[in-house]
């Protein structure tokens, strides 16, 4: 993804993500709007603005916020610091792109990652998905990467370990034809998350 593309993805990502957690931390807290505004030494509508979907924000502000809820302001500035340093097409960065563009993206994106890492073969491209993916996705994506590892001879990074198997099975190619070739041939990676895939899955990409 060139720089002006993911600087996009910058900019939606933190116009969605952020205003939500921060109402549902608050509300866990029990804290009123504007008990949290007072505390924050910022406006009642200004914090409003700031658990709207879609209301642009300054990092500054979001960093009172944080504090205010006695969590570390300056961990905002490092998050979108690790923002910025993404690769592109690297786990943290497709997950983000799959959730800005909707579920059914996922295999333009998970496949941009899946051509990434064969022609690198970079450990940098294994960081876990960003948070709010899509549990589904986030199973998916932990079984795609377990799956290269073990085509390139190398041990998967310790979070797909931690990524369960899914409740119910998900057949991914989403025709019912396949269905029973797809439990047949899904590679264990993939079968052991409850995932069914055809057996030339990656080989697509």
């Amino acid at each position: 993804m060139d720089f002006e593309k993911q600087l996009t993805y910058y900019s939606m990502s933190y116009t969605i993500f952020p205003m939500n957690a921060l109402a549902e931390v608050r509300k866990q807290r029990a804290i009123s709007q504007r008990a949290l505004a007072k505390r924050a030494a910022v406006s009642f509508r200004g914090l409003q603005l700031l658990e709207k979907r879609g209301h642009n924000w300054e990092v500054m502000t979001v960093s009172r916020v944080a504090e205010a809820l006695h969590l570390p302001g300056q961990g905002v500035d490092l998050v979108v610091d690790r923002f910025l340093r993404m690769l592109p097409d690297s786990i943290p960065e497709i997950s983000i792109r799959m959730m800005l563009d909707g579920f059914d993206s996922w295999k333009t994106h998970l496949f941009d990652f899946v051509d990434a890492f064969r022609a690198t073969t970079s450990n940098e491209l294994l960081e876990p998905p960003a948070y709010g993916l899509d549990v589904r996705l986030q199973a998916l994506c932990a079984s795609t990467v377990e799956a290269l590892c073990a085509e390139k001879r190398q041990h998967a990074p310790a979070w797909c370990a931690g990524v369960p198997s899914l409740s119910g099975p998900w057949f991914v190619s989403g025709i019912e034809n396949l269905k029973a070739m797809s439990l047949v041939e899904s590679p264990v990676w993939f079968r052991s998350r409850n995932i069914f895939v055809l057996g030339n899955f990656l080989s697509r990409a």
